[in-house]
C-alpha cells in the first residue's frame, strides 16, 4: 500500500507542470476571444505568435481576417476547451465553439511557447465528424 501511495503522489507531482501549461494555454485563447468580443483587435493581436504578426503586419489586418475567416471566433456564443494534443512536439488546443446561429465548430489552436509565454501560432477549422451538428 505505501508503494501505491508513493506512486500516485509521484504521478500527481509529475503531472502538475503540464496542468499549469494547459491552463496558461487556455488563458491565452480565452483572453484573445475576450478581446475580439470587445472589438479590441490591438489586444487580440498581442496573443498571436511572431510569425502570425509578421504575416498580417497590423492588428487591423489581423482583425479583418478573423472577422471574415473565423466569424465563430469573432463572436462566439459558447466556448468549450477540449483536449490538448502533442503532435511531434507541437501543441494543439482543441476548442469547440458554438456560433450565434447555434452551429458547432471544432478548431485546433496551434500554440508555441516563447520568452513572453504562450502564443497562438495558427488556428485551423476541423471538419466535423459524421453525424455531428
Amino acid at each position: 500500500m505505501p508503494r501505491l501511495v508513493c506512486a500516485l503522489t509521484l504521478s500527481v507531482i509529475l503531472a502538475l507542470p503540464a496542468r499549469a501549461d494547459d491552463q496558461a494555454i487556455r488563458d491565452v485563447i480565452s483572453s484573445q476571444i475576450d478581446a475580439f468580443l470587445a472589438d479590441d483587435v490591438e489586444t487580440a493581436f498581442t496573443f498571436a505568435s511572431p510569425t502570425i504578426k509578421r504575416i498580417f503586419g497590423s492588428p487591423d489586418r489581423f482583425g479583418q481576417m478573423v472577422r471574415e475567416g473565423y466569424p465563430m471566433v469573432w463572436r462566439p456564443a459558447d466556448v468549450e476547451f477540449l483536449s490538448i494534443e502533442d503532435r511531434g512536439g507541437r501543441l494543439f488546443q482543441i476548442v469547440m465553439i458554438r456560433d450565434r446561429a447555434g452551429a458547432l465548430h471544432i478548431l485546433e489552436y496551434e500554440m508555441i511557447e516563447g520568452t513572453g509565454g504562450w502564443k497562438i501560432d495558427g488556428v485551423r477549422l476541423r471538419k466535423p465528424a459524421a453525424g455531428t451538428a
